[in-house]
C-alpha cells in the first residue's frame, strides 16, 4: 500500500477509523455508520470528503459496482506509525522517550493501559 500524498485532517481521520473498524464499503455505508457518532453528518459531506481522499491518495476506490466502494489506501498500523513520527520529530525533537513520559504524565494512559504497557516492557526484559 502507498503512502498518503498528505497527512490525513481530523474529519478524514474520522472516515478512515469508520473504514479501518468495518472494511473497505460504500459512501452510504459509510454515512451510516457515521451517524452512530455524529448524527448531524449529512450524506454529502461524508460522499465529498470520500472523494477527496481518494484523490489525495488516501483511500482506493473500486469504480467496478455502480455504488463505488471505498478503502483505506494504507493499514491503520502504518499510517499511525507514520503520523506518530512525525509528531515526534515536530513535538518532542525526535525522542520518543519524551512521547511516552509525557502521555503518561498527561493522565492520557487509563490504569489498564498502564498494566498493560508495563506487561509489554516485563516481556522485553
Amino acid at each position: 500500500m502507498n503512502t498518503p500524498v498528505s497527512k490525513p485532517t481530523p474529519a478524514e481521520l474520522e472516515m478512515l477509523r469508520l473504514l479501518w473498524a468495518s472494511g473497505p464499503a460504500t459512501a452510504k455505508q459509510v454515512h451510516q455508520a457515521a451517524l452512530a457518532n455524529r448524527p448531524d453528518m449529512n450524506y454529502a459531506t461524508v460522499l465529498r470528503l470520500l472523494q477527496v481522499m481518494h484523490s489525495k491518495g488516501i483511500l482506493s476506490r473500486d469504480e467496478s459496482q455502480r455504488a463505488h466502494v471505498y478503502a483505506p489506501a494504507q493499514a491503520q498500523d502504518a499510517l499511525q506509525t507514520n503520523l506518530l513520527k512525525e509528531l515526534i520529530q515536530k513535538a518532542f525533537a525526535g525522542s520518543g522517550k519524551a512521547l511516552v513520559l509525557a502521555a503518561l504524565r498527561g493522565g492520557h494512559v487509563s490504569k489498564k493501559e498502564r498494566a498493560e504497557i508495563q506487561a509489554l516492557l516485563d516481556q522485553d526484559s
